[in-house]
């Protein structure tokens, strides 16, 4: 803990967090570090003498939403002379991707702060109080960052007590030609398995009976500091170094009682050995996410996706028989450049025969700076719209078909709030929910059995 008190000390600090758990673990970055300097969180915009939006630009949606809460920021600051010398700080993804232009374009920002700079973020705020009401926006952001975190890094978790996450590594190594993922975050790097067990630890310690997984590819966990370099397509193999295996047998070794749960895995990277592992690991949840993003062949090589249709049908047989009871959830992007009818169809065809438990949909968005942005055969929003429909419509039929069919079954909850809770097969804020007596002890698991359905949530008692 800091010793030294900071300039800052008492001031209040508002947080915008926008996009990805990912994301959030960074406000959760930027928070702790407040906190241990003296400073108050607060979560009044009109009370705050800082205000930082921590920004997504995964995609076009994702902008315009960041943009948005950077705007009104600026408006609420000048509704009252009381708030005439609130600073606002520009943070996240949005000013890594475009750190060049956005001082021009955003220029009511007091300062932009990338990756780099989110344990820095005191002496910056210390830095923008000496500083004249109207000078230029300070422009902080460095690129290609290195940073990622470690056990000890100071943090003030923004989820639920009983549930966090936990960053095991951060920036990517994957081409696919429709994200820009990279550019923003940087290469692929890996914590240390020791880091994350210290961490997950004292999660556990404090009550924590979820803890998420999360990098941007969780499976590359480790390979990034193999001697012999893992090119894209290589696979979780424990003897050639650190892995996602090795790290899952330590975290399950913890004890206490708790879920850990597997989100944003790449199907390039899974093996036998990975499946194993989870099969053989009761706090490992049964649930895996792992974006496909089509099956169409065309389309997998467009994406540079470096999977193939075969692949990701065998892989998903291999996944469901080695560990029973798997929850599969997966995401799809519809009307990519180039998708033809008949590679919608197949794409259609495969979720109707595949039945996901848990699948989401994204239209295809045209992002600058990525290789599709400038790929031929570009299709409009009412076909991608039409395609979206559809393919949402029959995952509906399916998972209404799974929730009748899960009446009478014997199910553990984690209660997330009065009345509310989620099965082992529902990750936080994107998956179903389970209603539950209301007075049943939050934050705690409870064996129930299913005694209806309500569209993609079950009633449980």
């Amino acid at each position: 803990m800091s010793t030294v008190a900071s300039p800052a000390a008492g001031l209040k600090v508002g947080i915008v967090s926008l996009g990805c758990a990912k994301n959030l673990v960074d406000s959760e970055i930027i928070a702790g570090h407040l906190r241990e300097a003296g400073l108050f969180l607060t979560p009044d915009p009109n009370a705050a003498d800082v205000m930082i939006v921590n920004t997504c630009s995964f995609i076009d949606a994702a902008k315009e939403e960041s943009i948005a809460a950077i705007l009104e920021s600026n408006r609420n600051r000048g509704m009252s002379r009381r708030h005439e010398r609130q600073k606002l700080i520009v943070a996240g993804c949005m000013a890594q991707r475009f750190a060049k232009e956005l001082p021009e374009s955003l220029p009511e920002v007091d300062a932009f702060i990338g990756l780099d700079q989110l344990t820095g973020i005191v002496p910056i705020i210390e830095g923008l109080l000496e500083r004249e009401a109207q000078a230029a926006p300070q422009n902080f952001v460095t690129p290609q960052p290195r940073f990622i975190p470690d056990f000890d890094t100071p943090r003030f978790r923004l989820t639920p007590a009983h549930t966090a996450y936990l960053k095991i590594a951060e920036g990517c190594n994957h081409p696919c030609s429709f994200c820009i993922i990279p550019q923003m975050r940087g290469r692929h790097r890996s914590r240390t398995i020791d880091s994350i067990v210290r961490e997950a630890r004292n999660l556990v310690a404090e009550g924590v009976r979820e803890i998420n997984l999360i990098s941007q590819d969780t499976t590359y966990f480790g390979m990034d500091r193999w001697e012999e370099k893992a090119g894209p397509r290589a696979r979780v193999d424990s003897s050639r170094g650190d892995s996602l295996t090795l790290l899952l047998r330590e975290l399950n070794a913890i004890k206490g009682d708790f879920w850990i749960r597997l989100l944003y895995t790449h199907p390039a990277h899974w093996s036998d050995e990975l499946i194993a592992t989870i099969a053989a690991s009761p706090k490992v949840a049964r649930y895996v996410d792992m974006p496909l993003q089509h099956i169409a062949d065309p389309m997998l090589d467009a994406m540079r996706r470096e999977t193939s249709a075969q692949h990701i049908r065998d892989l998903v047989a291999r996944i469901r028989a080695g560990i029973p009871g798997i929850a599969l959830r997966t995401t799809f992007i519809v009307g990519f450049p180039g998708e033809t009818e008949e590679d919608f169809e197949t794409l259609l065809k495969f979720i109707e025969e595949t039945r996901f438990e848990r699948l989401g949909v994204f239209k295809y968005s045209q992002e600058e700076g990525t290789r599709a942005a400038k790929r031929d055969g570009h299709l409009s929003a009412r076909v991608k719209q039409a395609r979206w429909k559809r393919a949402m419509a029959a995952q509906q039929r399916i998972v209404l078909a799974q929730t009748a069919a899960a009446v009478g079954r014997d199910i553990r909850v984690l209660v997330e709030q009065p009345g509310v809770g989620r099965s082992e097969s529902d990750a936080p804020d994107v998956d179903a929910r389970v209603y539950v007596p209301a007075h049943l002890p939050v934050g705690q698991f409870v064996a129930l059995k299913v005694t209806g359905a309500r569209d993609y949530d079950l009633v449980a008692a």
